[in-house]
């Protein structure tokens, strides 16, 4: 006879990171961030370390960002996370602001043009089933954790139940 024990699912650890008005075309800058959407954080890390454009290494900040975030978040939850088991669930480039600026030109005349700028976003989350085993592991050691807290409440009440834990004040009785 199997027992199907369903496990509360923990939600997914997700970061995210932004770059703002970075002074590159967002063409150029797409061509690097669709070599990367979906990969695996790490494997991510090593694709934009090889890639000769300019744009991986403003991408590469971005994305070491993301995973920075992301084990904040984690610890501020208490949550214990893996690195490892991160990837890449969004990116994308959008276009900031255009600078316009001047050139001149023959006979006083001036032409202008635009110089673009992009803000780039990347989202790093954790593994749907690296989510389920973290929750396995807290649930397995909350488990753990309750059983020794109630032995030691049972040995409690077996010596007498009227003692104090060291260190504490004992009841005013009024």
């Amino acid at each position: 006879m199997s027992t199907n024990v369903t496990l509360p699912s923990a939600p997914a650890i997700e970061a995210q990171a932004l770059l703002r008005h970075l002074r590159m075309s967002p063409q150029k800058i797409r061509l690097v961030v669709d070599l990367i959407r979906g990969q695996r954080a790490e494997d991510a890390l090593q694709i934009l370390r090889f890639t000769k454009k300019r744009a991986a290494r403003d991408i590469e900040k971005v994305l070491r960002s993301a995973i920075a975030n992301a084990e904040r978040k984690a610890e501020d939850a208490g949550a214990s996370l893996d690195v490892d088991e991160l990837y890449v669930s969004r990116c994308f480039v959008n276009e900031g602001s255009r600078w316009k600026r001047l050139r001149p030109a023959p006979m006083g005349r001036a032409f202008r043009y635009q110089r673009r700028t992009a803000h780039i976003v990347v989202a790093v989350a954790e593994h749907h089933r690296a989510a389920a085993e973290r929750t396995a592991a807290a649930v397995a050691a909350a488990a753990a954790e309750k059983g020794v807290r109630g032995a030691v409440k049972k040995a409690r009440k077996a010596l007498g139940g009227a003692k104090q834990a060291p260190g504490r004040k004992p009841k005013k009785q009024e």
